[in-house]
């Protein structure tokens, strides 16, 4: 059994929990929190499971991993907190971990990542002989391994697109939802996830990554954007009120060009609530939320996927699905090389020994 660490457990650690008990190959060593009044508690709480686990958090971040682990899931936001998120990715590599995360934006095309990201990675990996996948929680497969595997399916491939449409009245972050990406706030409020380039700083690794699976040469990235406010003020079940003349939804693409024409586009269109911008995009079911993949030629192909966890909250079972590529991608990194891994590299394999199994305490 590969011994299995949890660091962080807010919306995808909770998940990262419940993956690592049902995953056949991984036992849960410990789940490392940030919050003192989470310190203790059992892990099967935490990960909102009705039944324990046997493992008490722990904030001793020196004793998990001075206990070598043979894995970490790194949870914990990358947001607002890049550097900080990145010392501790370095520090679970130096340890002689497998690392998985969906928090180092960097790093998801890592072939292109900046050296500030990519050179610490290397170094802990030489020094300490552990490994690295970076895959995004948007879900990263939406944006390579699933686009790349309809691609296949073509004949004649004009376009790739990938889009998130996303009620995010269901997620469970407000400082992110008001601040971070502005929804409820007045419109020349200027969220710092909408600032020029952070879309392209966030998105562009995954743009990058398909080109390179595509065989083609990005000439640039390019930037659309558009935001709408509230006709009326709503209110959510988890975020209160949100008022009317605020920002209500945000639609905005990240594109590679190639041979002049946007070719391979990542879109989301987001909203605080279903009644703003009705024009744009919305789930086939009117539900939530939901992931498409379109390749424009010849044939067409559009594949849309809705995931549901914690009830029927596909904000939660996007979180899930994206953790479910990561801790299913632990057993393999642990019998590969030590290194720096990105989605190119690791399989999308099935669930073995996962079928019919039930998560036990």
């Amino acid at each position: 059994m590969i011994s299995t660490v949890v660091w962080g457990t807010g919306n995808v650690g909770r998940a990262a929990i419940r993956a690592v008990a049902a995953h056949p190959a991984l036992t849960l060593a410990a789940v490392i929190v940030h919050s003192a009044d989470k310190v203790g508690r059992d892990a099967g709480e935490l990960g909102g499971l009705d039944y324990e686990l046997g493992v008490a958090a722990t904030d001793d971040i020196e004793a998990v991993l001075g206990a070598r682990p043979r894995a970490v899931v790194y949870a914990a936001s990358g947001d607002i907190r890049p550097d900080e998120a990145l010392d501790d990715v370095v520090r679970a590599v130096r340890a002689g971990a497998v690392v998985v995360t969906p928090a180092l934006y960097a790093l998801y095309d890592q072939i292109s990542a900046p050296a500030e990201f990519r050179d610490p990675i290397l170094a802990a990996v030489a020094e300490g002989g552990g490994s690295l996948f970076v895959s995004g929680v948007d879900p990263g497969w939406g944006n390579d391994v699933l686009p790349l595997l309809v691609s296949g399916l073509g004949t004649v491939i004009d376009a790739v697109r990938c889009q998130e449409i996303f009620d995010y009245s269901t997620y469970d972050q407000e400082d992110s939802v008001r601040n971070l990406i502005g929804f409820g706030q007045p419109m020349d409020y200027q969220p710092l996830m909408l600032v020029e380039s952070i879309p392209t700083m966030v998105w562009g690794g995954q743009i990058r990554l398909m080109a390179r699976a595509l065989g083609v040469e990005i000439d640039e990235i390019r930037e659309t954007m558009a935001r709408r406010p509230l006709e009326s003020t709503v209110e959510t079940r988890t975020m209160g009120t949100f008022e009317a003349g605020t920002q209500g939804a945000v639609r905005f693409e990240v594109q590679g060009i190639v041979g002049g024409e946007p070719r391979i586009v990542i879109e989301h269109v987001t909203r605080i609530h279903p009644s703003c911008a009705p024009d744009w995009p919305v789930p086939p079911d009117g539900g939530d939320g939901a992931h498409r993949v379109v390749i424009e030629g010849r044939p067409r192909i559009e594949v849309t996927v809705e995931a549901t966890d914690e009830g029927e909250n596909r904000s939660a079972g996007g979180n899930a699905t994206a953790v479910g590529r990561l801790v299913g991608a632990i057993d393999w990194l642990a019998d590969a090389k030590p290194g720096l891994y990105d989605a190119l590299d690791v399989p999308l394999r099935p669930a073995a020994g996962r079928l019919g199994r039930k998560q036990q305490s």
